[in-house]
């Protein structure tokens, strides 16, 4: 798509300001065009994830149901084997406690901040800093 008309000079007999400033003109639209492009995929790109996160928030009801039915299931049978139902209640509730208290515990060492820090990133950067300052100083043109 060009901005020649019939009446426009061709590219040879224009001056080099309108060059330019058509040049640009050109620079804009088409960071303009890559911007409306990056906010379309963004958008759908959030749409998508609020539809997983949606679905995980389903499955995550349905777990806990699943959890309250299968204590149930322990605590009768618990008591059909002869204990008392409030002490079979107990027992499963101090068990699925336990449970919780050891994957509260497991996933708090994956959030320590040593872990998530990036440090062979880190350790990139210091070593190419060194490299670029050897390079520098040693620059036998100085």
């Amino acid at each position: 798509m060009t901005d020649i008309t019939p009446d426009t000079p061709p590219p040879e007999a224009r001056s080099t300001p309108d060059l330019i400033s058509q040049a640009f003109q050109h620079l804009g639209n088409l960071v303009k065009g890559e911007i409306n492009l990056a906010r379309a995929e963004l958008h759908d790109g959030i749409q998508t994830a609020v539809a997983g996160i949606a679905m995980m928030a389903g499955a995550l009801v349905m777990v806990l149901v699943g959890l309250n039915v299968l204590a149930a299931a322990i605590v009768a049978g618990l008591t059909e084997m002869g204990l008392h139902p409030g002490w079979a209640a107990f027992i499963v509730g101090v068990l699925f406690l336990v449970a919780a208290g050891i994957l509260v515990l497991t996933g708090k060492k994956s959030l320590d901040p040593s872990i998530l820090a990036p440090n062979r990133t880190a350790r990139n950067v210091r070593r190419d800093a060194a490299t670029i300052k050897e390079a520098t100083t040693n620059d036998p043109r100085r």
